[in-house]
C-alpha cells in the first residue's frame, strides 16, 4: 500500500491530528511501516500514548482499504500532500491540510485564485458588491476562493457562477454536509461549473472551531483577499490576520463610515491595505497575470454594461441635469441602501460619476 493511500487512513482517524501525522512522516518515510510497529515503539517515536494507541488498534490495510472503497462509490476524491496536483501557493502555509476533500473540477485549485469574504448578514450594499465584484473578477481568469456561508460568501460564489464559473467553495465542515442547508442549491451549482474542497471527512461531528481554522486554507490558496462588511468583531477579519501572515494581498472596498458593517474593513485601510471601489483596482495589481484574452472581455464588458431595470431608472432621473442624493431617494421611492447600492454598481460601470455634494452626473 503506498504513502498516499496511508496517508488518507491516518487522517481519517479521530484524535490524530496534523502534527501527529507530521510526526510520523518525518520519522517513517515508509509510512507502510506503520502496520508492523506496536504503540510502545510508536510511542519511542515521539508519538502520544494515546495516539500510539488509536493507530496500533485501528490503523490497518483493511481500514485504509474500506475507506478509499467509501469515497469512491459516494463519488468524492481526495487531493494530498503526496500528489503532485496539490496546488504550490497552499504548501506554503505553516499547516497545509494533509487531505483535502473535493467534489467538482479538480484544475480549479491551481488556477490564480482571489477569495471574497464578509459578514453574514450584508446590507444591500453589500450584497451587491460582492456579486458585481465576484463576476467582473472572474471574468479577469481568475477563480473565486469563499467559504459557502451565509451573506458576502453566497454572493461572491454566485457572482462568480454568472461570470467564469470559477469557483471553490472551501468548506468548514464535512464533504458531505451542505451548511448552511439553504445552500443546497448553491453547493449543487458549485460542484457542477466549481469545486467544492473540505479537509475534514465524512463523518466528522461539526462544531464552531472548524470554520476559523478553514480559514487558513481560503487564505493559503489566495493570492489575495477581498473583504466586503465586516464588523469589529467579524470571523473573516480571521482570514485577513491568516492571508497578512502569509504574505498575501488584502483589498478593503469601503463603506458607510457610520454603519456597523464598515467596521471591520475601515481599520484595514487605515492600516495601509489596499482600497477596491473599481475592477480596475485588480487589474493594475495583477496586469502581469492578464491574458489578452481576458483583457478582451474587460474592455467588451466596459463598452456596453448590463443595465439592470432599476439601474435603468436612475439613468432616466440623470438624463437632463445632475442630481444629489435627496432628489434620487425622492424620484425613484428606493431606499437609502438600496440606492447607495445602483449608484456604485453605475459607478462601476462607469454610467455616471460623482461631484461635490453627493450629486451624481450621466457620462
Amino acid at each position: 500500500m503506498d504513502n498516499r493511500s496511508i496517508l488518507i487512513g491516518l487522517h481519517e482517524l479521530e484524535g490524530i491530528g496534523w502534527k501527529t501525522i507530521l510526526r510520523l512522516i518525518n520519522r517513517l518515510p515508509e509510512l507502510q511501516e506503520i502496520f508492523a510497529i506496536s504503540a510502545a515503539e510508536l510511542t519511542a517515536l515521539g508519538i502520544g500514548r494515546e495516539q500510539a494507541e488509536l493507530i496500533s488498534r485501528k490503523l490497518t490495510a483493511s481500514y485504509v482499504e474500506s475507506k478509499l472503497t467509501l469515497y469512491a462509490n459516494m463519488r468524492i476524491c481526495t487531493l494530498t500532500l503526496f500528489d503532485s496536483e496539490y496546488p504550490a501557493i497552499l504548501k506554503e502555509i505553516a499547516q497545509p491540510p494533509w487531505v483535502l476533500y473535493y467534489k467538482g473540477n479538480i484544475p480549479l485549485i491551481n488556477l490564480h485564485l482571489l477569495s471574497i469574504v464578509g459578514t453574514r448578514m450584508p446590507t444591500a450594499y453589500g450584497k451587491k458588491v460582492a456579486e458585481d465584484f465576484a463576476f467582473s473578477i472572474s471574468n479577469l481568469g481568475f477563480g473565486i476562493v469563499s467559504g459557502m456561508a451565509r451573506g458576502i460568501d453566497s454572493y461572491a460564489h454566485r457572482g462568480a457562477l454568472k461570470g467564469s464559473g470559477r469557483t471553490i467553495a472551501v468548506l468548514g465542515c464535512a464533504i458531505d454536509q451542505v451548511y448552511p442547508p439553504e445552500n443546497r442549491i448553491l453547493s449543487g451549482q458549485i460542484e457542477e461549473q466549481g469545486l467544492i474542497v473540505s479537509e475534514y471527512p465524512i463523518g466528522a461531528k461539526m462544531h464552531p472551531g472548524m470554520f476559523p481554522y478553514r480559514n487558513r486554507i481560503i487564505a493559503g490558496l489566495s493570492l489575495g483577499v477581498v473583504v466586503v462588511e465586516a464588523a469589529k468583531r467579524s470571523g473573516s477579519l480571521i482570514t485577513v490576520d491568516l492571508a497578512i501572515e502569509e504574505s498575501r494581498d488584502v483589498f478593503a472596498v469601503p463603506g458607510q463610515i457610520t454603519s456597523p458593517k464598515s467596521q471591520g474593513v475601515l481599520p484595514l485601510i487605515k492600516q495601509g491595505c489596499k482600497i477596491l471601489t473599481t475592477i480596475e483596482d485588480i487589474k493594475e495589481e495583477y496586469v502581469h497575470l492578464f491574458p489578452k484574452e481576458a483583457s478582451a472581455v474587460l474592455q467588451s464588458q466596459q463598452m456596453a454594461p448590463a443595465l439592470t431595470e432599476d439601474e435603468l431608472e436612475i439613468m432616466q432621473i440623470l438624463t437632463e441635469e445632475p442630481a444629489n442624493i435627496d432628489s434620487l431617494l425622492e424620484l425613484s421611492q428606493f431606499t437609502f441602501g438600496h440606492l447607495h447600492s445602483i449608484l456604485l454598481s453605475l459607478s462601476m460601470k462607469k454610467q455616471i460619476t460623482q461631484l461635490p455634494g453627493s450629486t451624481y452626473m450621466k457620462l
